[in-house]
């Protein structure tokens, strides 16, 4: 992500509008923010935050206790380039908000801006989707945000103290490996389980089909051919007894003849 502009307006120190045009600033490719205690150099950061987010983490409720007390609105555009294969796209995000009471502030306005050469394009116009937008263009929640681009006062310890699935789970989102962390073991999983059912099944089945390895088929099969030749033998015992029958009948039958003549 890279800085083009910033405009702010009644937040904290800076009650009049201000812009930062950052295409100067990044020209030698390094720069730095000094002033004294109070001069609002963390409010840049807080308003890029504001602009990118909707809150600032070190503000009451997120947003409460950055307009300063002597307005009743505050303004925040903040516009910046990304690059990726397809070239660099710029956008641009406005945050509006209003005082509503003592210490209660709403937001009135929020869009998010693809600025293109033919002319600006409406992406998302509510607060909730704008973020959406944020996170999914940049990749970035706002807690990885603040871990590792925008670090605000005191945070940097914090940044190096991630430790398990807070460390591995921002740097999937840092460098696109969702597919490669939880995404590839959510679809292992599924396999794992998908496997697991399918074997459960076969089982059943084996089951309702009895003994049927292959050493118990060949086992069958040895006793099927045994059975064969018992009865072939059977067979042609009956066929020797069916002729022995045969003959002993015509014995019979002559010897019937004689008595009667």
């Amino acid at each position: 992500m890279k800085p083009i502009t910033l405009r702010l307006s009644g937040l904290q120190s800076y009650r009049e509008a201000q812009e930062i045009d950052f295409t100067e600033l990044c020209e030698t490719g390094l720069f730095g923010i000094f002033g004294p205690t109070g001069s609002g150099k963390s409010t840049v950061l807080d308003a890029i935050t504001l602009a990118m987010y909707g809150k600032v983490e070190r503000a009451y409720g997120g947003t409460q206790g950055i307009m300063n007390h002597s307005e009743d609105t505050l303004y925040v555009a903040f516009t910046f380039e990304l690059e990726s294969a397809a070239g660099v796209r710029r956008f641009r995000v406005e945050r509006r908000f209003k005082r509503t009471g003592e210490v209660s502030v709403s937001n009135t306005l929020s869009r998010f801006i693809e600025v293109k050469p033919e002319g600006d394009e409406v992406v998302a116009d509510k607060l909730a989707e704008v973020t959406k937008a944020v996170e999914e263009r940049i990749g970035l929640k706002m807690d990885d945000f603040t871990r590792a681009v925008v670090l605000p006062q005191g945070k940097f310890a914090e940044f190096l103290s991630l430790k398990g699935s807070d460390r591995r789970q921002m740097l999937q989102r840092l460098f696109h490996l969702e597919q490669y962390g939880d995404r590839l073991v959510q679809k292992l999983s599924k396999r794992a389980r998908e496997t697991e059912s399918a074997l459960r099944t076969l089982e059943a089945e084996q089951q309702g089909l009895g003994l049927a390895s292959a050493e118990a088929v060949k086992d069958a099969k040895a006793a099927l051919d045994a059975a064969g030749l018992a009865a072939e033998a059977r067979r042609a015992e009956l066929d020797a007894a069916a002729e022995e029958h045969g003959r002993l009948a015509r014995v019979r039958e002559r010897a019937g003849e004689r008595r009667e003549t």
